[in-house]
């Protein structure tokens, strides 16, 4: 009986040699995409957003956040997909790329998970409509895709006008 009470923390703790890396994860349209949880400062329901003049279509305004000026990038638009009606699910996901604070608009938030470095791959080439540069691969969960996003990649590719909005 000993024996099986002190073999019990070991079958609890993570296989060794396992690197992950966890995910939030959230869903635009019927996808589910995923951002380093490291990068997320915090979700924000939705809230009134102030609209910035002669900004492109899917940067949707901006909102104070205890002070910061925050850009709000509406990930539906900036990917080219139908528009949604914002409703009690839309969450803002604030996150922090290099000293830039900016706001992803998302239809709904859905998890934290794990992902194994080894269980994440390639994308394809074509991942459903979206520039691929913006991702940095698929992470299989179970019987689940997720597309990983790339936030230095993306945030990078609207420095200009972020740095005009924050101005």
């Amino acid at each position: 009986m000993e024996t099986a009470t002190a073999e019990r923390p070991v079958e609890t703790q993570p296989p060794l040699g396992g690197d992950n890396r966890q995910y939030l994860t959230f869903k635009l349209d019927c996808e589910e995409y995923g951002i380093e949880i490291l990068r997320v400062q915090e979700i924000k329901g939705y809230d009134h957003l102030t609209p910035v003049p002669s900004t492109p279509h899917y940067m949707k305004g901006v909102m104070n956040l205890r002070g910061t000026v925050v850009p709000i990038i509406e990930l539906r638009a900036r990917f080219g997909m139908p528009e949604r009606e914002v409703d009690q699910f839309t969450v803002i996901i604030v996150v922090n790329v290099g000293s830039r604070v900016v706001g992803l608009l998302v239809d709904t938030v859905s998890d934290v998970l794990d992902i194994p470095t080894d269980a994440i791959c390639d994308t394809p080439d074509l991942a459903s409509g979206i520039e691929e540069q913006y991702l940095t691969g698929m992470g299989k969960v179970n019987d689940k895709l997720v597309m990983l996003l790339d936030l230095s990649k993306l945030i990078g590719a609207e420095a200009e006008v972020l740095e005009e909005i924050a101005a």
